[in-house]
Parts: structure tokens; sequence; C-alpha cells
């Protein structure tokens, strides 16, 4: 009696490396053809910002004043920059409650993929379609009359430094959304949302807010974003005397790093300890 001895054979053996990149890669290719089917996904998602600056721009915008008879217009539209990334956190919490509530989740957990590539495919993804975001929004206020001052280096690190923020801030989406039992209750995050933007120099200089309130949107990571962008914008800047503030620049670059050191394996750790 004979034994025979079968091994899987693969036509080349590749390191887990590669297959952790080429597994996300297919997950940031089905978030793309996502966008491209649904592009009006962007325009809600841009709702709210648009709405925002019809508000702050036109509505309220002659009663704002920052001091030093700086245009409001030049001081608000990057913080609604800052405010549209801040805020993308909610779309990226509830698109990963809706693949788990369609059993999108477990059927990728059933599949033989990376651990890692469901979260960072979301993540990148999220990102490609925060920069589309970002353009449009840019659009919109060239067409209102904001304009940058700096140069086009300047310019263009001011929108990278937008979408660190928002890269960072996508791993809470992802950890949160995980988190989350239904779309529902996912709706509620804009609770938590709301006082992260608008706690923040994005509409006003924290120096004009009572103490301990401007305390809070000093040291909250949009503010050190907003105020760093609007330096490079060369816009009206509105600093004020603290550390956090004189060293925006830095900070817009140090909170994003923290956020995601800390967020980024908390959330793969949440998407393995899913319950099949």
């Amino acid at each position: 009696m004979s034994t025979t001895t079968t091994t899987e054979l693969r036509p080349l053996e590749r390191p887990p490396a590669y297959w952790a990149v080429a597994d996300a890669w297919t997950m940031v290719w089905r978030q793309l053809l996502y966008y491209v089917r649904q592009p009006t996904t962007i325009l809600w998602q841009l709702g709210f910002p648009i709405v925002s600056v019809l508000l702050f721009v036109y509505v309220f915008g002659s009663a704002m004043n920052i001091g030093g008879g700086a245009d409001y217009t030049s001081f608000a539209m990057p913080g609604m920059f800052a405010m549209t990334m801040a805020f993308g956190f909610m779309n990226t919490a509830y698109a990963v409650v809706l693949d788990k509530e369609k059993g999108v989740t477990d059927r990728f957990r059933s599949m033989p993929m990376s651990p890692s590539a469901v979260v960072a495919g979301r993540g990148v993804g999220d990102l490609i379609g925060a920069a589309v975001d970002l353009l449009v929004l840019a659009v919109i206020a060239l067409v209102i009359g904001w304009r940058s001052d700096g140069s086009v280096t300047e310019t263009l690190a001011a929108f990278l430094l937008l979408l660190l923020l928002r890269f960072a801030l996508i791993w809470i989406g992802i950890y949160l959304g995980l988190g989350v039992r239904n779309t529902e209750a996912a709706g509620n995050l804009f609770a938590v949302a709301f006082p992260f933007g608008m706690i923040s120099s994005v509409f006003t200089p924290p120096s004009m807010m009572p103490d301990w309130l401007g305390l809070i949107a000093m040291w909250n990571p949009v503010s050190s974003t907003a105020t760093a962008i609007r330096e490079l914008f060369g816009n009206p800047v509105g600093l004020g005397d603290s550390w956090i503030e004189q060293n925006a620049m830095v900070m817009a670059v140090v909170w994003p790093l923290l956020i995601t050191v800390v967020f980024l394996p908390l959330a793969v750790r949440r998407y393995q300890r899913l319950s099949r």
C-alpha cells in the first residue's frame, strides 16, 4: 500500500509583506470603484462644509471681527478646509459600520487575506476621497474670492498638512466604526465630531473666547492645523501668545503622528477581534 503526499503548489512564493500590500490595494480599488459609480457620495459629504461656507462667509461674515481689520473670508476658508478634514472621520465610521452591517466585513474576514488589508485599504481609499473633497472645496473657495498669498510650495505644503490630519483621523473613524453596532448608532457620532471641529480656531481665534474655552480650542489638533495652513497660505492668522499657538506648524505634524501611532494599531486589533 503506497501513500501519496500532495503539496500545495503556488506559481510564485511571495513574502507576507507582498500580500499585505496587494490585498490592501484590492480594498483601495474597490473603494475607488464605489466613488466612480456613486459620485454623489462626495457631494453629500461636502454638504455640511458648503452650507457652513454660505452661513459664515455670506450670512454672518459681515458681523465677524477677528481684529486688525483682517478680511474674514481669508481667515475663515482655511478653517473650513481644516473642519472638513476633521469631520471626515464620521464618513469613515459610517462606511465601516455599513460594511459590517451588510456582512461585507465578515466575508472579507473569511477570505485568505492579510489581517491589516481591510483597515489599510479603507484608510488609503478614504484619503483619496478626502483629496477629492479638498479639491472641490478649494474650487468653491476660489469662486467666492479666497486666495492663497503663499508660494506654490507653501500652498502645497498647507494642503499636505490638511491631508495628514485627515489621514490620522481616518484611524479613529475605523476604530469607532468597528465598535458601533449599526448605522443608526453611527449617526450619534456627530455628537463627538461637532465639538471636536467647532471648539477650535476654525471660525474665531481662541484668544477671543472665554479663557477656559479658548484653552481647549488652543490644544485642539484641528486648531494647530488651521493656524499652520493660514501661515502657509499667507492668510490672517489671529495668533495668541501661548506656546501651542506659536508652534502650530510643528504641532500640525506632531498631533497627526501621535493620533496615528495610537489609533492605527487599535483599529487593526479591533478588526482582528471581531466576532465571526
